[in-house]
């Protein structure tokens, strides 16, 4: 007879490092998901070099192995992105399903289409398949990538649950009519050399536009490209910046702008939104399933300089306008975004799958859980 799971093993990046996937993990570590549940967090990557990547994967198999021989069974929660996220992930999955525990694989990567449909040849893909068929759950960030996945795997456990964000507290700080930010990697995926194509069409009309891009990535090429073509006093590349930093850009634009290639359901966006800011994005992974074109923001095609272009001229020519949109987009976020929400949401996959089912009563557990094992 199965035994329930008595604890669940989650796999992510380490808390520290930047990007959507580390802030989710803060938001449910905030959110006292490791407090209510018995949950043992392994980081299998860092930021850093190299050599410093493969030593913290190594350290983090070799933690998740010791907890493979302690626990008969337990959930192994995946979080994963594309490529190197996924078959570094692939690993810790085929000795979890050989041990019998069920697996949650959490997707997040926006890229992941085009790395199974493009990069992945035949034996690729279906080594992508045999994973995802046999997760006892596919959890991805919207309702767009539930529809791709029905394309790809025969599981019909597949379930949608947003990114959670935090609502900040209303600011006072004035918004500056023509402040636009953009918060993310700093790389042609992200559409940041058609956001600056777009600048140097809107500065004829609005001379003092202001453009503030913060994030790591390709940052000295940004920088390049912004003195190339005559921008720099109009556009601002700060590389990456820490979250009151960030938080202090967000309560001071009056426009988010993000013109991604591919998107999971980016938090960047979904944090924009929270602090009020109207929004132009491209109708590109669960975007369109947030961002209601005309009513939160503005929805504009993926790698078209001169439709972003106009949404922002737009939106620059209308300050009402952008106010409104911010105020509906907080809204949004609001209702159905708010780690109160979501967070319920891996709870109930946690109790449909049995976890800690016989000793759920003895929690609060105690605080030493809530650091990484790795």
């Amino acid at each position: 007879m199965a035994r329930d799971p008595s604890h669940v093993v989650m796999l992510g990046t380490s808390f520290q490092t930047r990007g959507g996937i580390a802030s989710v993990l803060q938001t449910y570590k905030a959110a006292g998901l490791f407090d209510r549940w018995p949950v043992d967090f392994v980081a299998t990557h860092r930021d850093g070099s190299k050599l410093e990547k493969l030593l913290k994967a190594i350290d983090g198999f070799v933690v998740f192995f010791a907890l493979l021989l302690r626990y008969r069974s337990a959930v192994l929660h995946v979080h994963s992105a594309s490529r190197a996220s996924f078959w570094r992930k692939c690993l810790f999955m085929g000795l979890a399903l050989a041990a019998r525990w069920p697996v949650i694989f959490h997707l997040h990567g926006g890229g992941f289409a085009t790395f199974y449909d493009a990069e992945c040849g035949p034996v690729r893909r279906a080594v992508v398949r045999f994973f995802l068929d046999r997760a006892a759950c596919i959890v991805v960030v919207s309702e767009r990538w539930c529809a791709w996945m029905s394309l790809v795997t025969r599981n019909p456990r597949v379930v949608s649950i947003s990114n959670p964000v935090a609502l900040p507290a209303a600011s006072d700080t004035a918004r500056e009519p023509q402040l636009v930010a953009f918060t993310g990697r700093l790389c042609e995926q992200k559409g940041v050399f058609e956001l600056l194509q777009a600048v140097l069409g809107l500065r004829r009309t609005f001379p003092g536009l202001r453009v503030e891009c913060a994030g790591d990535g390709e940052v000295d090429e940004v920088e390049r490209c912004v003195t190339s073509m005559g921008l720099a006093s109009n556009v601002r590349v700060h590389g990456w910046i820490g979250r009151r930093k960030r938080e202090d850009l967000l309560a001071r634009a009056s426009i988010f702008v993000l013109p991604s290639h591919a998107e999971g359901l980016p938090v960047s966006l979904l944090e924009a939104m929270a602090a009020g800011c109207a929004v132009v994005a491209t109708t590109v992974g669960g975007i369109p399933d947030v961002v209601e074109d005309g009513f939160n923001g503005l929805l504009v095609p993926a790698g078209d300089s001169r439709a972003l272009e106009a949404a922002l001229a737009r939106l620059l020519a209308d300050p009402e306008l952008a106010r409104e949109m911010g105020r509906a987009a907080r809204a949004t976020i609001a209702s159905r975004f708010t780690p109160e929400r979501t967070v319920s949401q891996v709870e109930e996959l946690y109790s449909d799958l049995g976890v800690g089912r016989e000793t759920r009563t003895q929690r609060p557990r105690a605080t030493h859980r809530l650091k990484e094992i790795s």
